[in-house]
């Protein structure tokens, strides 16, 4: 008989799996100048390393999910996960920049399928007051890497070599595909997954309100928090120990809001989800005025981080519970939607600052979205069918 392991240790395995794949997305954002010093490209072009990611994750996620579904659980988390070894030990070694782009490429693929896996076993495993907080552990990974992963990579980069971040990221993945293939039950679905009835996830009207809230909303988010970075300057007049020290607040607010959403029992969801949007607008909309007072920016980046990731396991939840007729697409569409309004919204920041807007004017357009977001989930809170929160089995 084989050892089995318990669901902490299961949900452990899958949060350091999150946080590998979190780091890679986020911490190129330190490497930009390394990148083009060494590999003779502008440091504008190397902006494609993120938006590359977040199409890939957005295109070729489902994609992928949808060529392996009817492959068991178990050996397609350890099969994605060598994927990600192997797109870090591309990028430490490449020649040129088209193999580091290609590299970013293939380690976005993995990403949606591999949250969406990890979300869909861990609520599977979980009692129905503890399936929000199961999706909050998984994403945990995500927030912990911004908070922690994204800065001490910078510092590895700015010590030693951009490439060293690279290797240091396909050693942790080594690690996680040993756990994964150690600690993952091997589970059996009661049935074949059947791709046309899982398709039927775009025409649920639950699951699309909630598609809706994250990428006319949530999208909004980055419209602001793309230019984080030099409004801390601008504004609270920071110099780099102020701004790793606002990041590093941001990302404590971050893990703070993640796992306290954790604990929301599934049929208050909706209500609590209103509330988290709203007053993340209302920060949004004070941001710049407030950053002016330096003691202050550090609350109010803290305040942002909590709001963010205070919403993303709860839209997770909601996307997974609904979608009854997709248990093994809904937790990779859910991952592919918010790269999604991540790239939707920091292309927007990007254009509107381009067109002459302040930042004050984009922290406004940003409260905007996310206040229509809120609008939306009152809307969705008024027609959604609320037997899908009560605590039904989850397949996956």
């Amino acid at each position: 008989m084989g050892v089995t392991f318990s669901r902490k240790t299961i949900l452990t395995i899958f949060m350091l799996g999150t946080f590998g794949v979190g780091m890679t997305e986020y911490v190129v954002t330190g490497l930009l100048t390394q990148f083009a010093e060494d590999l003779n490209v502008d440091v504008s072009t190397t902006g494609l390393l993120l938006t590359v990611y977040a199409i890939s994750v957005a295109i070729f996620g489902p994609l992928l999910r949808i060529i392996t579904i009817k492959f068991p659980p178990k050996p397609l988390l350890v099969g994605l996960m060598a994927i990600f070894v192997a797109s870090n030990i591309m990028a430490a070694t490449a020649p040129n920049f088209d193999v580091l782009l290609l590299s970013r490429l293939t380690s976005a693929a993995m990403h949606a399928p591999f949250f969406g896996l990890c979300m869909s076993l861990a609520m599977n495993m979980s009692p129905p007051e503890k399936r929000t907080g199961a999706i909050a552990m998984v994403q945990g990974g995500l927030t912990i890497a911004v908070m922690l992963g994204v800065p001490f990579g910078s510092f590895l980069g700015g010590m030693f070599d951009w490439r060293f971040v690279f290797w240091f990221m396909a050693i942790l993945g080594f690690i996680t595909l040993i756990g994964l293939a150690t600690v993952t039950p091997n589970t059996k679905q009661s049935e074949a997954p059947n791709l046309k009835k899982e398709l039927g996830i775009f025409k649920n009207k639950n699951v699309l309100m909630v598609i809706a809230i994250i990428i006319f909303g949530f999208s909004g988010v980055f419209t602001a928090y793309t230019f984080k970075e030099p409004m801390l300057r601008e504004f609270a007049d920071f110099g780099v120990t102020g701004v790793t020290a606002g990041l590093f607040f941001f990302g404590l607010g971050a893990v703070i809001g993640n796992f306290a959403s954790g604990n929301i029992h599934p049929n208050r969801l909706t209500e609590r989800l209103i509330t988290v949007l709203g007053l993340l607008a209302i920060v949004l909309a004070m941001f710049t005025s407030i950053l002016q007072f330096s003691v202050l920016a550090f609350v109010m980046a803290f305040l942002f981080g909590a709001g963010t990731f205070g919403t993303t396991p709860i839209l997770n939840t909601k996307i997974i519970l609904a979608a009854k007729e997709a248990p093994s697409l809904s937790g990779t569409i859910a991952a592919s939607v918010f790269n999604l309004a991540n790239a939707i919204g920091a292309a927007l920041g990007s254009l509107l600052l381009s067109a002459g807007l302040t930042y004050t004017m984009i922290t406004f357009v940003a409260a905007g979205m996310i206040a229509f977001g809120m609008f939306l989930t009152i809307l969705t809170h008024k027609v959604e069918d609320k037997s899908l929160f009560q605590g039904e089995e989850v397949r996956g």
